[in-house]
């Protein structure tokens, strides 16, 4: 299950005995985690005398053991495993075809299928794990699990939707593309950083809805930011207003190699989108390829092909240079400010 399905599960039916949470995204597990701790333990004492942590090489039948153990001092025990190898892929099956492995994994598989009801299981697996492996297969059927996948631009509506839903507030249309467009300038996402300037945005209003202009207000700070208007500015090929924005953002200190990582980036999807559409890919359908928001992929597309495609070339290859030339003191601020009026100007 994604994440907000995840979620949502643990809202509307009963407790499994048995849960696997794996993925690249951190933030879900952990808040993953956080709810299943919430809502098998009444009291931090509680989950201090049933929560049993383990982590590392673990031997099957002493996991059996440890969930068929009924509590002494508690009313259930809590199992967490952390990182174990039972879910990694598996390159040589020689270990997996001794009898003796085998029928320990068989007592394993058994008992997560049919556990005592004081006995809970939360394996926890920071990256992806092995779908192919019984455990996995088990635990999908008679349990649940998490597939907390990485949040990129294009697939962070799902985390948006949640955050909403959580605060009961919605966006309008045009702070919606305003949020896709800032974050989609960003080279890392860290939905912790989001989920705390969400928080943030919640104290700046008592209503529902949020708009661009409280969005503003709330992400000001950020230099992605200024270079999301910078880079709309030279989409649109306003020279003037995208040279106002790039020097606005050199004299508010961002430092140029981040104003140059983006801006390569930029004309890099750019091109990207040029070249896709020429074959036949185009709209909504250019997201994926190029990893962005629908909404900012579509409209990519459409300004990439107002662009020779010389001239996206011809900067994709300077900027490239300009990297090594700024790193090296060989060149300043000026190779910027000449990409920016070259890609407005717009002359192959």
């Amino acid at each position: 299950m994604k994440f907000g399905e995840f979620m949502a599960s643990l809202q509307k039916s009963e407790l499994k005995h048995v849960y696997l949470l794996a993925g690249e995204e951190h933030y879900y597990i952990e808040k993953a985690r956080e709810k299943l701790f919430a809502q098998l333990f009444a009291s931090p004492q509680e989950q201090a005398g049933a929560l049993q942590k383990l982590t590392g090489v673990l031997d099957t039948d002493d996991l059996v053991g440890l969930i068929e153990t009924a509590p002494f001092f508690a009313s259930k025990n809590v199992l967490l495993l952390q990182d174990t190898s039972l879910f990694k892929e598996n390159k040589e099956d020689g270990d997996s075809k001794k009898p003796g492995k085998d029928k320990k994994m068989e007592r394993l598989l058994t008992t997560l299928a049919d556990m005592p009801e004081f006995s809970y299981v939360i394996f926890v697996q920071n990256g992806k794990a092995d779908k192919r492996r019984k455990l996995y297969k088990v635990i999908e059927k008679c349990g649940a699990v998490l597939e907390a996948d990485a949040v990129r631009a294009w697939n962070i509506n799902d985390w948006l939707q949640g955050k909403l839903q959580s605060m009961n507030k919605d966006m309008d249309r045009e702070a919606m593309a305003y949020f896709s467009g800032v974050v989609s300038t960003m080279q890392i996402i860290s939905l912790e950083f989001l989920d705390k300037e969400f928080d943030k945005l919640a104290l700046f209003t008592k209503e529902r809805q949020i708009t661009k202009d409280l969005l503003t207000k709330v992400f000001a700070g950020l230099p992605e930011v200024s270079v999301f208007a910078m880079l709309d500015a030279i989409s649109e090929r306003k020279a003037k207003k995208a040279m106002q924005l790039l020097r606005r953002q050199l004299n508010d200190g961002t430092y140029f190699t981040v104003i140059l990582a983006l801006l390569t980036r930029h004309v890099r999807q750019l091109w990207q989108a040029q070249t896709l559409q020429k074959q036949g890919i185009r709209g909504k359908a250019l997201a994926k390829p190029l990893e962005l928001n629908p909404f900012i992929a579509e409209k990519l597309g459409r300004a990439a092909m107002q662009f020779p495609e010389a001239v996206l070339k011809r900067n994709m290859l300077e900027l490239i240079d300009a990297d090594y030339f700024l790193k090296t003191g060989q060149a300043g601020e000026e190779v910027l400010e000449h990409a920016v009026i070259d890609l407005c100007r717009g002359q192959a």
